[in-house]
């Protein structure tokens, strides 16, 4: 098994580790290094812009699937994505404990997706939980999903929310921390 897929599993390891190190930061070096490039590249030169999401994604922008720069992606083989996924600019992804992002999924600006904690009384040691985002959903600009969370088939997250439980399909939630105000038809 990977570092990444103990990761996944439950398991936590100290960053300052010489495997850990290894692993986990020779992919956020990759993705950082793809990133720079495609930060820096003007917006009009489409074509080279999701040459360069693909690379960072590995092929997975296709079908109407694409993230407006500029984008911070700490671990781009660690995201999974559907078809038509879309994201507006400023889109942190803190995705060592692995993201999927479901079909036709909409994300606004500054959305961030933190799979990653620290432990309180050992800070160089993290754990992660996986996120997962069902088809459908809308996540509001300047929202924040915390570790673990899924957010349900067809859901609406409002703007400026801070998501640390999982939100059902169908469901309309806002505020800090989000809650359901609203099921939908």
């Amino acid at each position: 098994m990977t570092i990444f897929e103990n990761l996944r599993n439950g398991q936590v390891y100290d960053t300052r580790e010489s495997t850990y190190r290894k692993e986990v930061h020779a992919e956020i070096d990759r993705s950082d290094d793809i990133q720079f490039q495609i930060n820096s590249i003007n917006p009009r030169h489409k074509e080279k812009l999701v040459a360069l999401e693909n690379e960072l994604l590995y092929g997975q922008m296709v079908d109407g699937t694409y993230f407006t720069p500029p984008m911070h992606i700490d671990a781009g083989s660690r995201v999974f994505l559907g078809k038509d996924v879309y994201a507006n600019h400023d889109l942190t992804l803190m995705s060592v404990g692995t993201i999927t992002i479901e079909d036709g999924v909409m994300m606004g600006p500054g959305v961030g997706l933190f799979t990653v904690n620290h432990q309180p009384k050992h800070l160089h040691t993290i754990m992660t939980k996986e996120i997962h985002i069902k088809k459908n959903a809308w996540i509001g600009a300047r929202v924040n999903i915390l570790p673990g969370v899924t957010i349900g088939e067809n859901s609406i997250i409002g703007a400026g929310a801070v998501v640390s439980h999982d939100i059902p399909d169908n469901s309309v939630a806002v505020g800090i921390p989000a809650k359901v105000i609203k099921t939908l038809e």
